[in-house]
């Protein structure tokens, strides 16, 4: 059964994404997807949710 993890960006720049997925990646965690967040004045996002997996050993029941 998968266990889902989301990273909220606030800033949304290469540097940034790249440490959360080495971060997260390093701890263990699949990366699964990412969102932005768009301003209509702005052609770039304002910010963004990076989206983690991971599986998760089932709890065997008496």
């Amino acid at each position: 059964m998968p266990t889902y993890k989301v990273i909220e960006l606030g800033t949304v720049t290469e540097e940034a994404i790249e440490e959360t997925l080495n971060e997260w990646s390093a701890k263990g965690w699949r990366f699964d997807s990412m969102q932005f967040a768009m301003r209509e004045s702005s052609r770039r996002p304002s910010m963004a949710f990076v989206l983690f997996t991971r599986e998760q050993a089932e709890k065997n029941s008496p």
